[in-house]
């Protein structure tokens, strides 16, 4: 597979769009199969090489940066483009049939099994969840994409006998050309519209898990979710449909239902969903059937797959028990981006006192979550900017004790005064972090913090 990408890149003329974590692992792959490649990198960023010096020693190297960057692109053969770069408002005619990525790549020329997973929410959990599992039954795995380790940083380890379960965010989809062996989409809600010139197009780019897919492929989709109905995607027999609210699923004939407290894969009991578990929810619960279509799809040991998914621990900052602090419990949700993110953890909780929510605002209606808090028995909601600032008019007028934070600081330093004994505070703010933390591990990191000194 390695031999064969190099062939493909090895005379085109190759731009490097972006240089964050997945541009530096092409460029570090690029040179190393091609060591003498001319290459040009393209970044909107300006001195990457000052903050990068070891490329000052490539004399193959050239760098096209700040509001220039994609000036004449369309003359290379291949771009090779970063996720997180955006096209929004972009006339890109000249040099769309250029765009691949790494993700693209590694989907052409694998041999091996591609299990690839997306969705609004719960992919990471979802991904890790489906590794482990494997992991479990003695196969050899590899758990790659938007979880945090780009594809060609691990290429090398993956062989034909390899299954490679992918995390894949929209922006990774977008352009995509190919897709996996074994696709999944788990929700589809509005998100990301400072990426997107719509949720149309946001929800286009998540269809491409399916697009390009062969009759052998199977895809897994939510019943449930109203976008992914609207879709009317022509689903193949042979695919799955997930429904945690047993709809009827006349698309496909392979349905994984819940009921009478237990899931099945068609008339197939699988899983009790009374068994202890440590991922709280209906959300994880959803999560889980889709484990299950993978386990059922792939024949596993079913005993051995229930056992993974009851061991498995919650993924750090999505729902993550702090510690009890001052008789107070408190949760970590920093991964929560998006309304519904939210309402379904404060649903998975249920003892919630306090809610600290809100974050940087990219045009997410949060009219849903207004009228969530307004009928639940949250007593305290402490509003950070920019989002917040709509909650707290929403919810001003209300018997809840609303109030404004400028910082995580200040944030949690009141809900140590307003959140009741034994009851919990959560941190799940709805909204991104970005333009006031690094990412949300940052966001979560510095609740943590604060949630633990005294």
């Amino acid at each position: 597979m390695i031999e064969e990408i190099i062939s493909f890149l090895k005379d085109k003329k190759i731009a490097i769009l972006g240089f964050g974590l997945e541009g530096k692992s092409t460029y570090n792959f690029i040179r190393k199969h091609l060591p003498k490649k001319q290459l040009d990198i393209r970044y909107n960023k300006e001195n990457i090489n000052e903050e990068n010096e070891y490329l000052n020693k490539d004399k193959n190297l050239q760098f096209i940066t700040g509001s220039k960057y994609l000036e004449k692109i369309e003359n290379y053969d291949i771009i090779l483009k970063s996720p997180g770069i955006s096209f929004k408002n972009i006339d890109i005619s000249k040099f769309e049939d250029k765009i691949s990525s790494q993700l693209e790549l590694f989907l052409e020329y694998s041999k091996s099994l591609t299990i690839g997973i997306t969705g609004t929410k719960g992919k990471s959990t979802t991904s890790s969840l489906i590794y482990e599992m494997l992991k479990n039954q003695n196969k050899d795995v590899e758990l790659l994409g938007n979880i945090g380790t780009p594809i060609f940083d691990e290429i090398d380890k993956i062989k034909e006998n390899t299954i490679t379960v992918l995390e894949i965010s929209s922006h990774a989809l977008q352009y995509i050309k190919k897709s996996p062996n074994i696709s999944i989409l788990l929700n589809l809600y509005e998100e990301h519209l400072d990426h997107y010139k719509s949720f149309e197009e946001y929800g286009d780019a998540k269809f491409n898990i399916f697009k390009f897919q062969n009759k052998e492929d199977i895809a897994i989709f939510n019943l449930d979710n109203k976008e992914i109905a609207k879709k009317q995607y022509h689903f193949k027999k042979s695919d799955y449909g997930i429904t945690i609210n047993n709809i009827n699923n006349n698309i496909t004939e392979n349905t994984i239902y819940m009921e009478d407290k237990y899931i099945y894969c068609n008339n197939k009991k699988m899983y009790s969903i009374n068994d202890k578990r440590k991922l709280k929810g209906n959300h994880n619960l959803n999560d889980i059937m889709f484990v299950l279509a993978v386990s059922n799809i792939l024949n596993l040991d079913l005993e051995k797959t229930i056992n993974a998914i009851n061991e498995f621990n919650p993924l750090e900052h999505r729902l993550e028990y702090v510690g009890k602090f001052d008789g107070v419990y408190y949760y970590n949700d920093s991964i929560a981006t998006i309304p519904e993110a939210t309402i379904e953890s404060i649903k998975a909780l249920d003892n919630v006192n306090t809610l600290i929510v809100g974050g940087n605002d990219r045009g997410v209606n949060q009219e849903n979550l207004i009228k969530f808090l307004k009928e639940s028995k949250i007593e305290n909601i402490i509003c950070l900017p920019k989002t917040g600032e709509y909650i707290y008019e929403g919810l001003n007028k209300t018997n809840k004790k609303v109030v404004k934070a400028e910082n995580m600081e200040e944030a949690v330093k009141r809900a140590k005064e307003l959140t009741k004994k034994n009851t919990i505070c959560l941190l799940s703010p709805a909204a991104s972090s970005y333009g006031y933390f690094k990412n949300f591990k940052e966001r979560g990191n510095m609740f943590k913090y604060y949630a633990k000194i005294s």
